[in-house]
């Protein structure tokens, strides 16, 4: 049950990049009005989630500055680097920031990896890099790669944030509160013009609504049952789930070169989660 659970939750953030696509690409909504949009909506579905079922949303903690405050610099920092970077190239960066992060950071809360699990990294990222081919890297913005870097510090201090988490879905409620104002910054910080259709208004409510927010909270309540590695370790899923939504969806072509990166991929966190005797 919780491998089916993960692999929902996995769909759901790639589900996010999708929209994003969508919304971004097709005209309908300029980044950074997206991120706010997505985190307004988040937050909006979350608190009345949690308002229903009788549980308080808790913001004076530690525990909640850290949390909001990485979620704010995931998102801001994901939204602003796209503006420059390639998608490949950018998915790279980010997947691997991340795995570096909880990789350092569990090893110092003595919970690093095992050579098992550095193994299927390896091939996982390996493979990703097979799927995305980044082209164009020789000439990579530095600032669009230092924020993508930066949001998946981010990302990975959230990620570690959500073990602790007593209420998962309060909890996330209350992230997406918090990091609301740095969030609503994006439009500005992006120093371009601003731009929402109908259509991207809806998009960006979906993907902060439903797979941003819900997928958030599950994330969060699964995550005290995983170990800190294996966390990072299926995330490197996300872009092929990605890529495959993008097959189905809005109707990309794809080659043996990415089918082969796919398998890699997908062999290698299926070593990293198999148990070894």
């Amino acid at each position: 049950m919780r491998a089916l659970l993960i692999t929902l939750t996995m769909t759901a953030f790639a589900a996010n990049s999708i929209l994003n696509r969508m919304a971004v690409e097709g005209g309908h909504a300029d980044p950074g009005s997206f991120a706010a949009l997505r985190v307004l909506s988040g937050a909006l579905m979350l608190v009345a989630l949690a308002l229903l079922q009788g549980k308080p949303l808790v913001f004076a903690t530690r525990q909640r500055a850290v949390g909001a405050f990485a979620l704010a610099l995931y998102m801001a920092g994901f939204s602003l680097a796209y503006l420059t970077l390639d998608a490949g190239l950018g998915a790279l960066i980010l997947f691997g920031t991340v795995q570096i992060t909880i990789f350092a950071l569990s090893a110092l809360r003595g919970a690093g990896p095992n050579g098992q699990q550095i193994a299927g990294a390896l091939i996982a990222f390996g493979g990703l890099i097979v799927v995305l081919n980044p082209a164009g890297a020789q000439g990579t913005d530095p600032l669009g790669a230092a924020l993508m870097a930066a949001a998946g510090i981010g990302w990975a201090i959230y990620t570690l944030s959500g073990r602790t988490e007593p209420d998962a879905l309060a909890g996330t409620a209350a992230n997406f509160c918090l990091a609301l104002p740095l969030t609503a910054l994006v439009p500005l910080l992006a120093a371009g013009p601003l731009s929402v259709t109908p259509t991207g208004v809806a998009l960006a409510v979906l993907s902060g609504a439903v797979t941003s927010g819900l997928g958030y909270a599950l994330w969060y309540s699964l995550l005290p049952g995983i170990a800190p590695a294996i966390a990072a370790i299926v995330q490197l899923s996300v872009p092929v789930i990605a890529v495959l939504g993008g097959v189905l969806l809005l109707g990309e072509s794809v080659g043996l070169r990415v089918v082969a990166g796919a398998v890699l991929v997908l062999g290698g966190v299926a070593l990293s989660l198999r148990r070894q005797r």
